[in-house]
Order: structure tokens, then sequence, then C-alpha cells
């Protein structure tokens, strides 16, 4: 093959890692905001359980100042009684206490789920804590990850860059812009191996001249595939490796022996 399409070849593979490695780098920010997103998350959940739990407890101390309300009107009702003169204003206060006792009765039902939602409140507020806990943890360990991974890639980047570089050294201007422009408009496969006289890219058989012409040692010209107008290359398959003559049979070997040792006899 001429040193040109060998150079054109290399470069191809270098610029196929390349994009290799770019698409790869261009995931970890979504990877890390991935874990960001987490943190976040469980911390909203965690911000969420602790204001309703603050909520509950407002709640409850409001109930029980409606009870120690509601039962001191009910000692007050309860003095007077011994202040009364008439059995009317004694029934009428005994109707009060009793109206107020219900009162107290259902502050003191409301009171107690109040402390029911207290006690699930501060059992989510725990569970979003260590659920917190467990995804910072986590998301250290991811994102040190992520970052290790990103640092390795871009310095493989660069290490890939640098041979392009050198490599682009032994490719003519011009032939690089075409190059580039075939590799743009095919994801960056500019160049097509012949294979049973087809393009591996497309399919399309090439011309018996165009064959003939790529797999001489001197030939000076780029072809092209007129279909996907990508650069053609052909490679020499390797020569099948000959077989191993066969091991002799040495069971047929024994058993020829006493014959042949008969025959002699």
């Amino acid at each position: 093959m001429q040193a040109i399409l060998k150079h054109l070849l290399d470069l191809q593979a270098l610029d196929i890692r390349l994009f290799d490695v770019r698409t790869r780098l261009a995931t970890f920010p979504k990877h890390l905001a991935e874990v960001n997103s987490r943190v976040v998350a469980a911390k909203a959940e965690l911000d969420h359980s602790k204001a309703a739990q603050i909520a509950t407890l407002k709640e409850r101390k409001k109930y029980e100042l409606d009870v120690e309300q509601w039962k001191e009107k009910v000692r007050k009702y309860k003095d007077q009684l011994y202040e009364v003169k008439t059995n009317e204003a004694y029934k009428t206060l005994q109707h009060e206490i009793q109206t107020v006792e219900a009162e107290i009765t259902k502050s003191e039902d409301r009171l107690l789920e109040q402390m029911v939602a207290s006690e699930e409140y501060d059992r989510r507020v725990k569970a979003a804590q260590k659920a917190l806990e467990e995804v910072e943890s986590a998301s250290r360990a991811d994102r040190a990850r992520i970052q290790d991974e990103q640092s390795t890639a871009e310095q493989e980047q660069a290490k890939l860059a640098k041979e392009r570089e050198q490599v682009v050294t032994h490719v003519p201007e011009d032939l690089l812009d075409h190059y580039t422009r075939i590799a743009k408009k095919h994801g960056g496969v500019a160049l097509a191996e012949i294979r049973d006289e087809t393009c591996t890219q497309c399919g399309v058989r090439v011309r018996p001249h165009v064959f003939q012409e790529l797999r001489r040692d001197n030939n000076d010209e780029l072809y092209h595939c007129e279909t996907c107008t990508r650069i053609l290359y052909y490679l020499e398959p390797a020569p099948a490796a000959s077989p191993s003559p066969a091991a002799p049979d040495k069971t047929a070997a024994a058993d020829q022996a006493p014959l042949a040792q008969s025959n002699n006899g």
C-alpha cells in the first residue's frame, strides 16, 4: 500500500479513537449532575420531613393550649357552683360544664392525633437523615470515580491529539482537507476497505480495474467509492497457514511390526 494511504489510515484510526474519547468526556457532566441531583433530592426530602415535623409540633402546642383553656373554664364553672342561689342557675352551670368537658374531650383527641403524627414525622426525619447520609457517602464515591475516569479520558485525549499532530505532518494540506470533508459526511470514517471486491462501508462492488489498481504495490493514485465517495484501500489477506503433517499412527505402526517380523521369519 502506498505510504500516503497508510498515513490516512493512521489518521482515521486516531480520529475514531478521539471521537470515542470526546463522546465519553461529554457524558461526564451529565453523570456528575445525576449524582448531585440524588443528593439534592435527599436533602429536599429531609427538609420536607422537618417542615412537617415543625408544623405538627405547632399544632400540638395549639391543642395543648386549647385543652388547658377548656380545663380552666371548667374549674371556674365548678367554683361558681358553690355560689349560685337557685336550682335554675345550678342546672345552667352544670350544662356549661358538660359542654366544656365535651370540648376538652375533642381537644384531647386532636392532641392525641398530633402526638401520633409527631412521632411519625420524628421517624421520617430520622429515616430521611439516614438516607441523606447514605446518598452523600455513595455520591462522594461516585463523584470520585467519575472525576478519575474524566481525568483519565482527558489524558488520553491529549495523548491522541499529540499523536494526530505528528501524523498530520505527513499528509498534504489539500488531501487533509479532502479527508476531513469526507469524514464529516460519513461520521468520521473517510476510508473504506475493499474486501471481496466490495466496499465494506456501503456494500457496493467496485469496478474490476479499480480493484486491480488498488492491489498494485506501485499504485500512486487514490480511488473513491462511486457510491459513498470514501477513499478506498485494499489489504492483502494473510496467507493461510499450511496444515502440519499428520503424525504417524503409532497404533498402526505397532500392528504392522509383528507382521513384518512374521514375514522376515
